[in-house]
């Protein structure tokens, strides 16, 4: 993720994009990145019990919940995700 991220900052600044663009780029990531890293503990767990396709399934959708309930939280702290 973090190699992905820097690449495409590094397009965005040779497309000669507005600084404002690349920085919300970065900003965004950053908030879109923390309700992620629950799945990566979880996954690391499932795995072993339920096998790939059942984990995937469900990191992802503990994923989607764990980003609703942050959205709504940070939207309090004035950081719209929606």
């Amino acid at each position: 993720m973090p190699l992905i991220t820097v690449l495409s900052l590094i397009w965005l600044f040779i497309e000669k994009q507005p600084m404002s663009i690349v920085s919300n780029q970065a900003y965004y990531t950053f908030w879109y990145v923390i309700p992620t890293l629950p799945m990566f503990l979880l996954f690391t767990y499932l795995l072993p019990k339920f096998g790939s396709w059942l984990t995937l399934i469900f990191g992802n959708m503990i994923t989607l919940v764990i980003f609703y309930v942050d959205a709504h939280l940070l939207k309090n702290f004035g950081v719209n995700l929606f």
